[in-house]
């Protein structure tokens, strides 16, 4: 048997690693675990939900952004970088870190092969630890399915939409979200 020996990095190293760095990496709690490419779909579907909330959010308190930000999360010391991230108000910064958030209400992520997994369990989990946080859309980039995980007294609830007629309500921010709207563009084979 081998054994390898992995590197642990402290938090200000992975800082000044991913100011540097040409793509990006998620920290894991002393581990640097970089984040892989993406496709036209998955670009195409996260940017058709920022710019459709970016246009229905105006003038309200709410605020989207978009995954160049890092979302850290204490309990777990991890930082990600959600593929869309929604505030009510302003988003609260990690110390005086202009690169870190603390308290998105509603998270997007775009599912992928290689991170569906993870999205749905690990990361979700982690994501609940967060005070704000109150719903979750896992979106499909093949098929047109979004899971909607809302935030209740007894749980979370899961509810699915697997129509391009549907909307989705988010009631963490008091808007409909038309599948239509996710996917236009998107070409499915």
């Amino acid at each position: 048997m081998i054994s390898t020996i992995s590197r642990r990095y402290s938090l200000d190293e992975y800082r000044a690693i991913e100011k540097k760095a040409e793509g990006r990496s998620e920290y894991r709690d002393g581990e640097i675990v970089p984040i892989p490419g993406r496709t036209l779909k998955h670009s195409r579907i996260g940017g058709n939900i920022l710019t459709y909330f970016t246009s229905v959010m105006r003038d309200t308190q709410f605020e989207p952004i978009n995954s160049d930000l890092r979302l850290w999360i204490p309990e777990y010391r991890r930082g990600v970088y959600p593929d869309v991230m929604v505030f009510d108000g302003e988003p609260q910064l990690n110390a005086e870190r202009l690169d870190e958030v603390l308290n998105p209400v509603l998270i997007v992520e775009v599912l992928s092969p290689s991170t569906a997994d993870y999205d749905r369990l690990s990361k979700f989990r982690m994501y609940r630890s967060i005070a704000s946080f109150s719903e979750y859309l896992l979106v499909e980039q093949d098929e047109p399915f979004v899971e909607r995980y809302s935030k209740q007294s007894q749980g979370w609830l899961l509810s699915e939409f697997s129509s391009l007629e549907l909307s989705i309500p988010l009631d963490s921010v008091s808007i409909e979200l038309p599948m239509a709207e996710i996917y236009r563009g998107v070409v499915f084979e």
